[in-house]
């Protein structure tokens, strides 16, 4: 980024502000996702057993989902509230925020190893797997924990490289993390015959390169708030929870939300129910794809509205607001027209079975079917969060994907739909989701900025 980063966020035009954040933001969701996919792709290749053992990355996700729920605990509730305190400007509030949340997350980091690594067969059986994807779940998962701390510092204190506007060193943060996985994750599952085992060390190795580019980075001098001590400030750690149960629930909501669906997708698949969930784990790695460009938007927007919000700029706040609408809604739209028409084409890239192709390309017109409206749901859940409402942010982290998609996936079976319950309950559930949570913000929040300004409901 050209001259010196200062973080203030109150100048200029808001649309070009939150293009010059998000680019780099976005260039690493697609770099980071594009290495989840290597995984993925090289595991489901492996000789003679890659669709067993897709499955059985499968079966772990929801655990891995609940890892990064953590990150999300501290990043997502601590990097908008520190933004917030530097647009009031009360920089010492803003370190305070950033010292907590990232001593917080390292005593979390160790005592999460600890029971996963522990607990990890029983819960992995929990997860739906069976005598054919258990070892391969348990083989990657065991050390993929191991590297816990790791994803939670890379993932979790990133937020607070971007919310200060070095977005280019967020995108580091990614790439150095992205460039070793791809390098060594056939050099480790081919070549030293390390199976799905290979593809967890690599994972592990390269998130310990991440999290290093990162402590390196907020102890050095260059950020405008830097980490400064190894300390809680309990003043400060009840609100940095309060706005981040919204991220962990929105996290943990997937991961328990994804084991109810392995389960029914086990129970009514039949002698299927591999393809099944196989098809659901590609369904996540092509969701992940799909939003990249839309996460890099919203987190590029984020701290332009924490900031506007905390220096009192509610025009600038309204005009983030609607960038996020209506560029992701854009985005979401191209997206939608390949998931209906030609899903067998994404699918042809993680798998070579013709048959797991087939029943994929089924199950992902069904779930994609509404996925324009996704759009709503992200740019109101993330204003809620930006804005430091927890109270409406948790509830609908909570509201489509516990209040409505594992009743649905759990009643529509016995409606005559059977194993493509999980799939039909996603779409229902992204329309009246979606719907509900922008009229609520719009409501609440956009009107009122829109007029006269908004009172932060703290």
């Amino acid at each position: 980024m050209a001259g010196k980063v200062t973080g203030d966020f109150s100048k200029g035009s808001v649309f070009k502000t939150i293009i010059r954040l998000s680019l780099p933001i976005m260039i690493a969701e697609v770099v980071h996702i594009t290495y989840n996919i290597v995984d993925r792709l090289y595991i489901g290749r492996i000789p003679e057993v890659g669709t067993a053992a897709l499955t059985g990355v499968g079966v772990a996700f929801p655990l891995i989902s609940l890892i990064t729920a953590f990150a999300n605990l501290f990043g997502t509730g601590g990097a908008p509230l520190a933004s917030i305190a530097r647009g009031e400007g009360d920089n010492e509030k803003a370190a305070r925020i950033q010292d907590t949340s990232f001593t917080t997350m390292l005593i979390v980091g160790a005592v999460v190893t600890v029971l996963m690594f522990t607990l990890s067969p029983w819960l992995l059986s929990l997860m739906g797997g069976d005598a054919e994807t258990l070892p391969y779940a348990t083989d990657y998962f065991r050390i993929y924990v191991l590297g816990t701390i790791p994803v939670l510092i890379s993932l979790g204190m990133n937020p607070f490289i971007n919310g200060q506007g070095f977005t280019r060193i967020g995108m580091g943060t990614v790439l150095i993390g992205a460039a070793l996985n791809i390098i060594l994750d056939p050099i480790l599952i081919y070549t030293a015959g390390m199976g799905i085992k290979g593809a967890a060390v690599a994972t592990v190795i390269s998130q310990i390169a991440s999290a290093a580019w990162v402590v390196i980075f907020l102890f050095s001098k260059k950020p405008v708030v830097p980490l400064q001590k190894l300390r809680i400030y309990t003043q400060e750690l009840g609100n940095i929870m309060k706005l981040g149960a919204t991220g962990f629930v929105f996290k943990a909501t997937n991961s328990v939300t994804q084991t109810v669906v392995n389960v029914v997708l086990k129970s009514w698949g039949g002698a299927a129910s591999t393809y099944y969930i196989g098809s659901m784990t590609i369904i996540n790695s092509i969701r992940e794809i799909t939003m990249c460009p839309c996460n890099g938007i919203v987190s590029g927007a984020m701290p332009v509205m924490s900031y506007n919000y905390g220096a009192g700029n509610p025009e600038r706040v309204s005009k983030s607001i609607s960038v996020i609408l209506w560029t992701t809604m854009a985005i979401n739209f191209v997206f939608w027209a390949v998931m209906v028409f030609a899903p067998q084409w994404l699918y042809a890239i993680f798998t070579e079975d013709p048959e797991l192709i087939a029943v994929g390309a089924k199950c992902a017109r069904v779930y994609f079917i509404a996925f324009p409206m996704m759009s709503m749901q992200l740019t109101g859940q993330h204003t809620f969060v930006a804005l430091n409402y927890p109270k409406y942010a948790l509830f609908f982290s909570l509201f489509r994907k516990i209040i409505m998609v594992v009743p649905l996936t759990l009643i529509l079976p016995h409606l005559g739909l059977g194993v493509m319950a999980p799939f039909w309950a996603e779409t229902i559930s992204q329309v009246i989701g979606s719907t509900a949570c922008l009229t609520t913000m719009y409501k609440v929040i956009w009107s009122k900025l829109r007029s006269k300004g908004v009172a932060n409901e703290g």
